[in-house]
């Protein structure tokens, strides 16, 4: 029936065009501390110390971390970065900001 389809079981009628633009996914935006707009591959600098799980030591102010990575967020955190000293973790947008 052009563009209307119709349900063959509760007999439904809904536009094609409509059902597939609420099934695509929205881009998600990250912003850091200061709102910056975050993107893969951006270099990021930590803004307050972080206490690391099984280190003796803390990830000072000011730490530089290049090339970071946007994921899906796991408990809060939404960067997945190499830090120097440290190797692979995640971070959250709220202890980085832009550089």
């Amino acid at each position: 029936m052009g563009a209307i389809l119709i349900c063959p079981e509760c007999a439904h009628e809904f536009n094609a065009d409509s059902e597939a633009t609420e099934n695509t996914s929205v881009d998600r935006v990250v912003k850091d501390s200061v709102g910056n707009v975050l993107v893969d591959g951006d270099n990021v600098t930590i803004v307050k110390d972080l206490k690391v799980k099984g280190s003796p030591t803390s990830i000072k102010v000011g730490t530089k971390v290049r090339n970071i990575r946007l994921i899906e967020p796991v408990d809060g955190h939404d960067i997945d970065a190499k830090v120097d000293g440290f190797g692979s973790m995640m971070l959250k947008s709220s202890v980085v900001k832009k550089s």
